[in-house]
């Protein structure tokens, strides 16, 4: 084993951790404040308990107190329609993954890892900065050099799309109903909002039967 894997809870990042469950020693989630977090994090524990994976959770209330976006308590609402730049952009948590990625590296450094992966996917790249591949390079570059064993960012879903993703889940037998993609954060998924459009496309594009309980 020899990467940590920044671990939502959600489609993209439940595939990763089935697909690489052989290198990922450490599966990481963050407790940032965003109003879906806890749906995640219970999702997220339910597959490293499934798969015998370490998971581990790293408070970052300050996100939640400082930063502005809708994707988090107390901000605006969360958007319906379309998974699209426009629609979603007030989603954005400012330099999210920049920040995650950094503290994922000291830990992956700490346990004597080589790797960080994320799940970014190519429809995440108008929508937000942090997700497209020059950041994924760029960030990757830095902490290489920042690091005493050069770690880098694997990032393997970078230019493929989430059908694309649900279709590899697919093959590997993943149940995409303990997954959570809804941004309200409320008891079912609703259905309306740009993640859960996104959701129910890749899933009918892969040829999945959607067990999602929506409102």
């Amino acid at each position: 084993m020899d990467s940590i894997l920044i671990y939502s809870g959600g489609m993209d990042s439940t595939t990763m951790l089935y697909e690489y469950k052989e290198r990922i020693a450490i599966a990481l989630s963050f407790d940032y404040g965003s109003k879906h977090n806890a749906k995640e994090l219970e999702c997220a524990a339910w597959h490293c308990s499934k798969l015998g994976i370490k998971h581990v959770i790293i408070p970052l209330a300050f996100m939640q107190q400082y930063f502005k976006s809708s994707l988090l308590i107390g901000g605006e609402d969360i958007p319906e329609g379309s998974y699209d730049d426009e629609n979603m952009k007030s989603t954005v948590v400012p330099f999210r993954n920049g920040i995650m990625l950094a503290i994922a590296a000291g830990l992956a450094e700490s346990h004597g890892l080589k790797y960080v992966m994320m799940a970014n996917h190519g429809g995440d790249h108008a929508i937000y900065p942090d997700c497209r591949p020059e950041f994924v390079e760029s960030m990757s570059q830095a902490i290489s050099a920042g690091t005493y064993e050069n770690l880098t960012i694997l990032a393997p879903y970078t230019n493929i799309t989430k059908t694309d993703i649900a279709v590899r889940g697919k093959k590997l037998g993943i149940d995409y109903g303990h997954t959570w993609s809804c941004y309200k954060g409320g008891d079912k998924h609703c259905g309306k909002c740009g993640t859960c459009t996104e959701r129910k496309e890749a899933l009918l594009g892969a040829g999945i039967e959607d067990n999602t309980e929506y409102e």
